[in-house]
């Protein structure tokens, strides 16, 4: 939705946009409720700093007069461009702390106004930092070295600039938020279907630039599946590859740039696969004795072949916390959806292999077909998970406000070490959260968001109570504990969320040696002065 967002501003602290932050007063008394819910967190409920208190060091450097009219050294284009929406990005900015802010924020308008970015920045050994929607929760858009920096914002490069009907394909610009491109494939009767949690604010460019995984939990879950060629800018000169449905010729240029987070090019546009929107839709819930008893189900749904789109197992907390369900049962979420044929049969063997694991329905199953008008009612179960998910990054500047800390830590792991893993990983997580907050209560739940014939994405969520002023030790500490227990048990330090700066160490004793001696060397190929985000995968 190009311009949809004009005239409004983003938090310069935290997630949305300023006219969406609330008052004071129902900050209380959301904080209380979030309080009684979770059993902890107790004090004042405190108040973000104010931009107009906010202190940045002086820009070091200024752009030159001929790209004066896209550059902007304010205080609001340079704090809310400093820190991505991590818990930890979240808590500086409240309090006003932005230690790297970017000296100059520079917003192309085209591919001709990013390539004289370029060319300044190197020339003058100023470092160029891509920018999409600032979503990253690794660290992705903060550099902390001491070079002067310009962050690269390319949300003006926001339009569908062609659609190939007969390939079912798009050309689409980096800067294209998801609700933008959606908005403008929906004209031709198209979709992407890639819903990250950030989905209303992240961009094109900045899913494919992370491996951004998306709304499939099975078959098509990240951004590389549903990409079919990218152009992006390099000091070096244009990379693009060739639009093609497959090809064997050699390492794949796409594969480079997916996931490569700014240090190779600025990625301008791409070709990416679309479909049409679907009109049969399935759905249901099941309630499992336990979270491994919907584990070996959810097994059982990734090996049949019947790929459904929804297939998320939530812990019988989460499923509590979330209002989800309040029985002690753990919650599967189960969904199918098709452009082209009913669904009945399918979700009928989906749930005779969940009965086969103790699973039964929570409601009644819920069906829709292209003829239906509007949305059909929501089951309670699923309509409650769904809300609190789009919720979640909300009510965190909440929880920050009274004094809670919340992180996660998302994984991969094969089947046949799954249940070791996630004891293993929970175990440490709780352990180090009892050494770094106390005895008292916390919450480390799970939940697997991607589901794979061999293997499952678990994802774990720690709520527990802040010491005021010493957040970031506390978060530092049990990051580094979980992280270092991931790595060990053979875990991905990230399925979905990126490397960026905070898990670098992990990232590092993951990936073999010769293939980070060779990513160095493409980097110092079409980025010899290292102006690209440096600092993120490789060091210079």
């Amino acid at each position: 939705m190009p311009g949809a967002s004009e005239g409004r501003r983003l938090k310069h602290w935290g997630w949305g946009h300023e006219d969406q932050q609330l008052p004071h007063e129902q900050v209380v008394q959301a904080a209380a409720g979030i309080r009684a819910h979770l059993g902890f967190g107790e004090g004042e409920v405190e108040r973000p700093v104010p931009l107009e208190d906010v202190q940045l060091r002086a820009p070091r450097i200024q752009p030159p007069p001929t790209l004066a009219g896209i550059c902007d050294s304010g205080d609001y284009e340079r704090a809310s461009h400093a820190l991505g929406k991590s818990y930890r990005d979240v808590v500086r900015g409240f309090r006003g702390q932005f230690d790297h802010p970017p000296d100059v924020v520079a917003r192309p308008r085209d591919e001709k106004d990013l390539t004289a970015v370029l060319e300044w920045a190197e020339g003058a050994d100023v470092v160029a930092v891509p920018f999409g929607g600032g979503t990253s929760v690794v660290g992705g858009v903060e550099y902390t070295g001491e070079r002067p920096s310009v962050t690269v914002d390319l949300r003006a490069l926001d339009r569908v600039l062609e659609v190939d009907q007969t390939s079912r394909a798009a050309r689409i610009q980096a800067g294209a938020t998801g609700p933008g491109l959606q908005e403008q494939l929906r004209e031709h009767g198209l979709a992407l279907r890639h819903f990250p949690q950030s989905f209303e604010y992240s961009t094109l460019g900045g899913w494919i630039a992370t491996r951004a995984g998306g709304h499939f939990a099975t078959l098509w879950t990240h951004i590389d599946d549903l990409v079919e060629s990218v152009r992006a800018l390099t000091p070096r000169g244009v990379w693009e590859s060739r639009r093609l449905p497959g090809s064997g010729a050699g390492p794949s240029p796409d594969r480079m740039l997916v996931g490569s987070e700014g240090i190779l090019g600025v990625i301008t546009e791409a070709w990416v696969r679309v479909q049409a929107s679907p009109g049969f839709r399935a759905s249901a819930s099941l309630g499992f004795d336990s979270f491994h008893a919907g584990a070996q189900a959810v097994r059982a749904l990734a090996q049949s072949g019947l790929h459904p789109s929804n297939c998320r197992l939530l812990d019988p907390e989460e499923a509590a916390f979330t209002g989800a369900a309040n029985d002690g049962r753990a919650l599967l979420v189960l969904g199918f959806e098709s452009a082209d044929h009913p669904l009945d049969a399918w979700l009928a063997r989906a749930l005779e292999l969940c009965g086969d694991h103790g699973g039964a329905p929570t409601g009644e199953p819920r069906l829709r077909n292209p003829e239906d008008r509007g949305e059909q009612a929501r089951g309670h179960a699923e309509g409650a998970w769904r809300d609190a998910f789009l919720q979640a990054p909300y009510i965190r500047d909440t929880l920050v406000a009274a004094g809670i800390i919340s992180e996660t830590f998302e994984t991969a792991i094969t089947w046949d070490r799954f249940e070791a893993f996630v004891a293993t990983v929970r175990r440490t997580a709780e352990r180090a959260v009892a050494e770094v907050c106390g005895d008292g209560p916390a919450h480390v739940t799970c939940r697997l968001t991607h589901v794979y014939p061999d293997g499952a994405a678990p994802y774990f969520t720690v709520l527990a109570p802040a010491r005021r002023g010493s957040e970031l030790e506390q978060w530092n500490q049990i990051k580094s504990a979980v992280s270092d227990a991931i790595e060990a048990a053979g875990g991905t330090i990230t399925h979905h969320h990126a490397v960026g700066r905070d898990h670098r160490p992990w990232y590092d004793r993951q990936r073999p040696e010769p293939f980070a001696a060779a990513l160095r060397a493409a980097k110092e190929t079409v980025d010899p002065a290292s102006i690209l985000n440096p600092g993120v995968l490789v060091d210079p």
